[in-house]
C-alpha cells in the first residue's frame, strides 16, 4: 500500500515538473516575443518624432511664405 502512494506521489511530482518545464518555456518565449515588441514599438517612436520635426519645419516654411506673400501684397499695393 505505502509503495502504491509513492509511486502515485512520484507520478503526480513528475507530471508537476513537466508542466512547470512547460510554462518555463511558455514565459521564456513571451519575454522574448515580448522584447521584439518593445523594439518595434521604439522604433514606432523614432518615427514619430521624425513625423512631428518635419510638421514643424514645414509649418515654418509656410509661417515664412505667409509673410512673404504679405510683403508682395504690400509692395504692388494690393492691401486694403
Amino acid at each position: 500500500m505505502a509503495e502504491e502512494i509513492n509511486s502515485l506521489v512520484l507520478e503526480h511530482l513528475r507530471a508537476i515538473r513537466t508542466d512547470i518545464r512547460d510554462i518555463k518555456e511558455t514565459l521564456r518565449d513571451h519575454g522574448h516575443r515580448l522584447g521584439r515588441l518593445e523594439i518595434s514599438l521604439a522604433g514606432m517612436r523614432r518615427e514619430q518624432s521624425g513625423d512631428a520635426e518635419n510638421v514643424a519645419l514645414i509649418g515654418l516654411r509656410v509661417d515664412r511664405l505667409a509673410e512673404d506673400v504679405e510683403r508682395i501684397k504690400h509692395r504692388l499695393e494690393l492691401v486694403d
